[in-house]
């Protein structure tokens, strides 16, 4: 009484062929796209640009490391840079923990 009655549809007929292909086929492209110059690119940029400044690094530079300590580089070897971040008082790190160098007078 209250339900009523269904009836089948006729069936569309599916793509097929090099269109149908090609529709399917166009999402995933265009998200693959999408997330290389979403993610990708700006991630190879910035590792680019901190392996610059590792390479660039030199003794007297004022630096930042991950833990926040300011200071400046007194010797540099290949994977270690002494920080002297107070008069007498020098730390020892590894290089991959510089984050950033700062102009030169921003440390006093």
């Amino acid at each position: 009484m209250f339900i009523s009655d269904a009836f089948a549809q006729a069936a569309t007929p599916a793509a097929s062929g090099p269109a149908g292909l090609l529709n399917s086929m166009l999402l995933p492209i265009v998200m693959i796209v999408v997330l290389y110059f979403v993610m990708i690119r700006p991630q190879m940029k910035r590792q680019k640009e901190t392996k610059a400044m590792m390479d660039s690094l030199a003794k007297g530079d004022e630096v930042v490391t991950q833990g926040g300590v300011i200071g400046k580089i007194s010797k540099l070897g290949e994977t270690f840079a002494t920080v002297e971040v107070a008069n007498g008082v020098e730390l020892q790190i590894q290089r991959s923990a510089i984050v950033q160098v700062l102009p030169k007078g921003s440390y006093k």
